[in-house]
């Protein structure tokens, strides 16, 4: 018998999550069956859509949501061996019993020097969000003027390189100088800081005095209906997160630049990752190809223990990270 820990949703969130709403709860593990793996988790993800997910699909008592990579440990299918490291989708919990169908096994000749953390990140769900969201929904071309904020972010850092590895200029906003400071180190064009900046309109606009041919959007709200008038002719806008809005307790109503979208003629579409999920094994090949290269850089905000999860899920959606969070068992 195995003795698992995990978080569970205590209470639905209102409003910004506090720690009270979660609670730890231990469970002692079957013994694996015929088919069954059981697996360790050593590295855990914490994502702003977790926050959105809570209220759509969760029950108060269920286990968090979210991915983690984890070592098998005890296997009776042939699929998944002892000492494989896997990517699960069993939520926030330590030790788990996997039939093998959320299960997904790291690529092939993973490089000793990449921590297997970042299968978490860009060459993970993260990274995959980036490349799909740039290339199918984008339709991104060289010689574009990409814009993507929350943008020292997992998926935001990877879209900006991804854009430039294409051949295009790279307008990126953040909430603090040091994020900044990083985006220009990982080679965008253009970077600032959206909460110093006396004129968002202004700040758009020298970044880029011709406007933007592409819009990646992680955050939603304001930011959105200032940058929406900045697109060029045929516009086209990829909606992957609203970050600024998911701790609002009623939804927000606004304008929307109706005649704008008419008289330029703007694509704006929302998606979610998985729809390329047939497509993923490639893209995460090219992705790794990039990393190695050294023309695809990460960073990891690790915060250490699986009992300080929710703090670090917490912090995450306060954006005190740079580049992918990640909770270290």
């Amino acid at each position: 018998m195995v003795l698992s820990k995990a978080w569970t949703l205590a209470k639905h969130f209102k409003g910004f999550p506090k720690l009270s709403d979660f609670k730890q709860q231990e469970v002692e593990l079957p013994n694996i069956k015929d088919g069954e793996v059981l697996i360790e988790a050593l590295f855990l993800s914490v994502d702003p859509y977790m926050r959105s997910y809570s209220s759509i699909s969760m029950k108060e008592g269920n286990i968090m949501v979210g991915s983690q990579v984890a070592r098998v440990v005890e296997s009776k299918n042939s699929a998944f061996p002892v000492g494989d490291f896997v990517i699960s989708t069993a939520g926030w919990t330590t030790h788990s019993i996997s039939d093998g169908k959320n299960l997904q096994s790291l690529l092939c000749n993973w490089p000793e020097h990449i921590p297997k953390s970042v299968a978490l990140g860009t060459i993970g769900m993260p990274g995959l969000t980036a490349y799909f969201g740039l290339f199918e929904v984008c339709s991104l071309k060289e010689g574009d003027t990409v814009l993507v904020n929350a943008a020292a972010g997992a998926v935001g850092s990877s879209v900006g390189q991804i854009a430039k590895i294409k051949g295009c200029k790279v307008v990126g906003c953040a909430g603090t100088d040091d994020k900044v400071a990083y985006l220009k180190q990982i080679g965008f064009d253009e970077a600032f800081n959206y909460k110093t900046v006396s004129s968002l309109e202004e700040a758009l606009k020298k970044a880029s005095p011709d406007g933007y041919d592409c819009y990646f959007d992680n955050v939603g709200g304001t930011f959105s209906s200032v940058a929406l008038l900045q697109m060029k002719q045929y516009g086209r806008i990829a909606l992957c997160g609203a970050i600024s809005l998911y701790n609002d307790s009623a939804p927000q109503l606004g304008t929307y630049p109706v005649v704008p979208f008419i008289l330029k003629e703007f694509r704006m579409e929302g998606f979610i990752v998985s729809r390329w999920k047939d497509k993923s094994e490639e893209a995460l090949k090219q992705l790794m190809t990039w990393v190695v290269e050294g023309k695809l850089k990460y960073r990891e905000q690790i915060t250490e223990g699986f009992d300080n999860m929710p703090a670090g899920f917490l912090g995450m959606l306060k954006g005190e990270n740079t580049g992918k969070a990640i909770i270290k068992v």
